[in-house]
């Protein structure tokens, strides 16, 4: 059995591939105020169409739909099948609180309470 598929059939089926893969993916890169589709993403990089997006390069901001994911720092590090490939220098995962300046224990309490004793009871 051979394995050999024409060209035109090999094509359309990376051209479907990548449509599967646009249309499934939320995650989107930001560069210089640009939004561009991320097709796969993994532990150390993502990838975007090469057609689409121009050479990534330096710090971009990655998004799934409207939450902001990181900031990344990034290079360029391979191109195959029509899509681009990028590797993380730095990702910086986003917070949704400022970092603590100080060390906070475990055991802090929550909150504070004053004295009541002189307070009417049953109230």
């Amino acid at each position: 059995m051979t394995t050999y598929l024409p060209k035109d059939i090999t094509d359309g089926l990376i051209a479907a591939r990548k449509l599967a893969q646009r249309k499934a993916s939320r995650l989107r890169v930001e560069v210089d105020g640009k939004s561009y589709k991320v097709l796969r993403r993994w532990q150390n990089g993502f990838s975007v169409e090469a057609d689409v997006a121009p050479r990534l390069r330096g710090l971009v901001e990655l998004f799934e739909g409207a939450t902001f994911l990181s900031s990344c720092l990034i290079v360029a590090a391979a191109e195959e099948d029509g899509e681009m490939q990028y590797e993380f220098k730095r990702s910086t995962a986003a917070r949704d609180q400022a970092p603590l300046d100080f060390q906070q224990e475990e055991e802090a309490p929550v909150a504070l309470l004053g004295d009541f004793s002189g307070l009417p009871s049953g109230a």
